[in-house]
């Protein structure tokens, strides 16, 4: 009963034998081969337009090289306040950008409220004042609570952004989850909602180390090639990143992967919702689910063999916590099984 995280999770059987079909032979190297540009114009049709494809390591570094791409002098970067970005990379962007600093932006369950985005873009000058000047926006999709942006949730936060002259970043490790969610298509859940590059992720949705910038908006991003080669990104066999993501996008792979995790999530969630022993703290939207539990029942449930974490208040939480309750996250992914969720479902009806 592995619902940690998502990161726990393997990699897709398709996947792991693409690499192994590509293993061998000779192709060229950094990210010039054959392979490589056709997963390049896979990229851009699944886009619906011409796109630039930069692979990276990991999400952390996706997101700082995205951000080093957009930084100015005393950059800002404005995200929510309990974004990835924010609050779990370590200080990552700071340290890619030279500098640059996130300004947190509230919103309840994970998401900016756009009318704040606005106000705190208008707390700093335009004339590189002392208190620094707005680079960037950076949203989250879908959210570290497992909330997912709309398309016209995407569509106002890009307003904001556009009429301020800042361009709009999404951090798409789960980007496969809140398209699955949402049933739209990348072109409108990005560029043509206004967002001008997106942190590509598939290491948590059964890849086995594979992420990616994708400059959507020719105007931005310019450097990007050469800062990824200063951060030591740039990959020299990066033939076995294009396997990945040739196999990934195979058949709409990572499409039904993601489907099959939000799906595992909402079984999860009605389990939990059935069960007298716990509560969904919120309705979930793509592949997390967040448990409200007495802290003796979650401690049955891990000495069972779940694996699971506790999660501190977001804000716009609404619920009530009794004295000894504390909300839980449990993850999905494309490797959960319907018998994982229905065996702590048995634990948690007792």
């Amino acid at each position: 009963m592995f619902f940690a995280s998502d990161n726990w999770a393997g990699a897709h059987p398709d996947i792991s034998a693409n690499l192994s079909r590509h293993a061998a032979g000779i192709a060229t190297a950094y990210g010039d081969g054959d392979l490589d540009r056709a997963v390049y114009r896979r990229f851009s049709e699944i886009f619906e337009r011409e796109v630039q494809v930069f692979f990276v390591a990991t999400g952390t570094a996706a997101n700082a090289l995205s951000m080093a791409a957009l930084n100015r002098i005393g950059g800002i970067a404005l995200c929510h306040s309990e974004a990835h970005m924010n609050v779990d990379e370590f200080g990552a962007m700071g340290f890619y950008t030279g500098g640059a600093r996130m300004a947190p932006v509230p919103g309840p369950l994970g998401r900016i409220n756009p009318q704040a985005l606005d106000k705190a873009i208008k707390r700093y000058s335009q004339d590189l004042a002392p208190a620094g000047q707005p680079m960037a926006v950076t949203i989250t999709q879908a959210t570290e609570v497992g909330t997912v942006y709309t398309v016209d949730d995407v569509e106002a936060i890009a307003e904001v952004s556009r009429r301020h002259k800042l361009p709009l970043h999404m951090d798409g490790a789960r980007f496969a989850n809140a398209i699955a969610a949402t049933g739209v298509t990348p072109a409108e859940m990005t560029w043509k909602s206004g967002v001008d590059l997106v942190s590509f992720g598939g290491t948590k949705n059964g890849c086995w180390m594979t992420d990616a910038v994708v400059i959507l908006n020719p105007d931005v991003g310019r450097d990007l090639r050469l800062l990824r080669q200063r951060a030591g990104q740039t990959f020299s066999k990066a033939r076995f990143i294009s396997a990945q993501f040739e196999a990934y996008f195979t058949d709409d792979l990572w499409l039904r992967m993601a489907r099959h995790a939000n799906a595992m999530a909402a079984r999860l969630a009605e389990t939990i919702e059935d069960a007298p022993a716990g509560k969904l703290a919120w309705l979930p939207q793509a592949n997390e689910v967040f448990a409200i539990l007495d802290g003796a029942v979650a401690e049955k449930l891990q000495a069972a063999g779940a694996k699971f974490h506790e999660w501190g208040l977001p804000q716009g939480f609404d619920g009530h916590l009794g004295d000894n309750e504390a909300i839980y996250r449990f993850v999905a992914s494309f490797a959960t099984t319907t018998e994982e969720v229905d065996r702590l479902g048995a634990l948690l009806a007792g």
